[in-house]
């Protein structure tokens, strides 16, 4: 099987994102939960959100262009999977719980869920969860016509849009429901959800599994030319404009600066950035698009983006041990805000060089780890 250069670039470009989003949260997340200084400070956040809020999506497309529908039986696809996936993220779990925290409680913890000390992780169990629904759907995917396709990926598209129904619907929480049993708080219920049932009509259409039909549909249907590269800047312009001014409009919305407040407060404003929700959904396919026209190798393919990309999965488990100690030391030693070391530019510059710092140091050490002999690829994937 060829490999897919742009494929390559993408994943690479997406753990780089993934650290601008984490380098900018410690700008909207402190205090007692939120926190954001200034207006300058609200419109970097912004716009670095903005910018890079796709990463996770972008995963999950790459990963289904290359593995939907599957190439081979299911219980090979779960042996490659759980040596790739699931070894590596068991190992720097019990790191991060060792390292972080309070060792005894973070290890209770996991029972129940990922490591609260290294949230990241969450990615991983969203990550199985659709590798777990790959065997079921990969008959369909391999005889699916263009048509068929299109409709579910219409539906999910509507799905899309139910975090800004349930903000535009709800005010306060309606009732407490949880698909798992644990008790949280839910937000308006729609379409069927109840106290009883929170498996409402689009449930089951509905989040990461409709990235996974985007990258089936690419890779299928979409011809990587000229068009497509056009409506690939389209889609990622607009999904950027709506994200940025979305999250934006709502951090000003929530009074005089500095705002500040419990986490809720954030997790509020963050539906305008939801990973499944259009803004970021139309991101997502965008970047796609714009990078499926990457079809040159050469030597910095070779030597740099290539290891990089190989070793992405473990670059992405381990960034957050590195890239808290950076943020934590450029913000000691520039200062925060526009009374920092740099003025007005603080906030951005810190953002973008904790971002390359970390990926920086967390790519060389990623490359080296793969590579150590018979071991490697069960520390890094």
């Amino acid at each position: 099987m060829n490999r897919e250069i742009w494929l390559d670039f993408l994943r690479v470009t997406a753990c780089f994102m993934v650290m601008v989003v984490h380098s900018t949260e410690p700008f909207y997340l402190g205090g007692d939960g939120t926190l954001v200084l200034t207006g300058t400070d609200a419109f970097w956040v912004s716009v670095f959100e903005g910018l890079c809020r796709s990463c996770v999506p972008l995963f999950i497309i790459a990963s289904s262009y290359l593995q939907f529908p599957l190439h081979y039986s299911t219980a090979e696809f779960w042996k490659r999977r759980a040596i790739r996936i699931l070894v590596p993220m068991l190992l720097w779990t019990v790191v991060y719980a060792l390292v972080w925290g309070e060792p005894a409680a973070n290890f209770k913890g996991l029972l129940l869920n990922f490591n609260y000390a290294a949230g990241h992780l969450w990615f991983v169990y969203m990550l199985v969860g659709l590798y777990l629904v790959m065997p079921l759907l990969s008959p369909w995917a391999e005889k699916v016509s263009r048509r068929e396709l299109e409709v579910y990926i219409g539906i999910w598209i509507v799905t899309t849009l139910i975090p800004f129904v349930r903000e535009a619907a709800g005010g306060a929480p309606a009732l407490v429901f949880a698909s798992d049993g644990l008790p949280a708080q839910a937000l308006f219920p729609l379409w069927g959800e109840a106290s009883w049932n929170p498996f409402g009509t689009f449930y089951y259409v509905s989040g990461f599994v409709g990235y996974m039909l985007v990258g089936l549909y690419i890779k299928r249907f979409v011809r990587g030319d000229n068009f497509s590269w056009m409506f690939g800047w389209t889609f990622f312009l607009l999904g950027f404009v709506l994200t940025c001014y979305g999250f934006l409009q709502r951090i000003s919305a929530s009074g005089e600066f500095p705002v500040s407040g419990p986490l809720d407060l954030a997790v509020g404003w963050e539906t305008a950035i939801a990973f499944c929700g259009l803004p970021v959904a139309l991101s997502a396919v965008g970047l796609v698009l714009i990078f499926r026209r990457i079809s040159g190798g050469g030597a910095f393919y070779n030597h740099v983006i290539l290891p990089l990309s190989k070793a992405g999965y473990g670059m992405y488990l381990i960034h957050m041990l590195v890239l808290a100690s950076v943020s934590a030391w450029l913000r000691d030693l520039w200062g925060v805000g526009p009374d920092g070391a740099l003025g007005v530019w603080t906030t951005p510059v810190q953002i973008l060089a904790t971002a390359f710092l970390s990926f920086t140091a967390v790519g060389i050490a990623a490359v080296l780890l793969q590579r150590i002999p018979r071991i490697g690829k069960y520390i890094m994937g």
